[in-house]
């Protein structure tokens, strides 16, 4: 009698263990994930192809290595592809993403989208714009303070036509713009803003939009300057990236101008090194590197504790402004600082 209620009890005992086992792991799929299972997050970015942006997620991937998440990289060249992703991103069972859109525009759509899987956003570089063509301002981001840098750009041209004595009276800014993009319009204002201070003759300040934010595109808009300036002897450049800066420089080069009465610089430093390594220096001055490294960790980080704490993102934004100025002479020592 006592044997068979000794096995009653064992019998018991078993019963309530695979019954609390299985509600342990009920609740696990139903709030998240299992013990020995990574939090997953997703990390979309327009041009994977560039260096900047393969910065970024070598550094999201330190941050989930630090942190133990797994990052999900994907490409999201369009606005197809970008939804299409967040559709990849919810059923890998990663809980957000971090994204530089292809298209600020499409920030209602990624809400939208983000919220019928309830994953959590953060936007790097670009902020998102609603369908009134105004700034989201309640989505987290964290960017490049777009202004200063643009006032850095200035500062750098004026001190570098300084050293070199030029006279302000055959020079001329050439200023190659995206307004459409308000990154790029406020990285081209701030250096306007600071040559102007600085007592550059804002009458000889030429603006001329690009169609697209590359070398080509920024080729066309600075020939169709230069044919209406002919006067002018010598050119500081400034556009909202490398490649319009670098737009710039091929279209003097093809009018007869040379290192010697150019100065151009531009801004993001991962597509400057290879006109930096050029044996003969070009009108192509130097670049303002800032920090795709910190972009990358940053946001992965900021995304895995609102995930697994609950921490939201405060400030809602926040503004990376460190840079530093790359030349020939420094270029390959500070982009291996920066993993680049």
């Amino acid at each position: 009698m006592k044997k068979r209620t000794f096995l009653k009890s064992i019998l018991a005992s078993s019963l309530l263990l695979g019954s609390l086992s299985i509600s342990m792991n009920a609740s696990a799929a139903l709030f998240g994930k299992s013990d020995n299972e990574k939090v997953k997050i997703g990390f979309l970015v327009k041009q994977p192809e560039e260096p900047w942006f393969q910065t970024e997620w070598t550094f999201a991937d330190k941050a989930g290595a630090d942190y133990g998440f797994e990052v999900i990289k994907i490409a999201v060249p369009d606005g197809e592809k970008t939804l299409n992703a967040i559709d990849t991103i919810a059923a890998s069972g990663a809980k957000g993403f971090v994204i530089c859109t292809p298209d600020p525009k499409l920030g209602s759509a990624i809400i939208a989208k983000a919220k019928g899987y309830d994953l959590k956003v953060i936007t790097v570089d670009d902020q998102f714009l609603n369908a009134k063509g105004e700034p989201m301002e309640d989505v987290p981001l964290v960017m490049m303070a777009a202004t200063d840098i643009g006032r850095r750009q200035g500062e750098e041209l004026y001190k570098e036509m300084q050293k070199r004595k030029w006279d302000i009276a055959e020079t001329a800014v050439m200023a190659i713009t995206a307004d459409e993009l308000d990154t790029a319009r406020r990285r081209v204002h701030g250096s306007i803003e600071s040559l102007t201070k600085l007592g550059f003759p804002a009458e000889k300040i030429y603006r001329v939009p690009t169609k697209t934010n590359d070398i080509p595109g920024a080729l066309d808009a600075a020939n169709s300057l230069l044919v209406q300036h002919p006067e002018v002897k010598k050119w500081l450049i400034v556009g909202m990236n490398d490649n319009t800066v670098l737009g710039g420089v091929r279209a003097t080069e093809g009018q007869g101008f040379n290192a010697d009465n150019v100065i151009a610089i531009g801004i993001n430093g991962t597509d400057a090194k290879n006109e930096l390594a050029k044996e003969k220096p070009t009108g192509f001055y130097g670049s303002l590197l800032p920090s795709p490294d910190v972009h990358g960790y940053h946001t992965a980080e900021l995304l895995y504790k609102w995930i697994t704490k609950g921490e939201a993102p405060n400030p809602t934004h926040l503004e990376v402004s460190d840079v530093v100025l790359l030349t020939r002479e420094n270029y390959k020592k500070e982009l291996e600082k920066k993993g680049l």
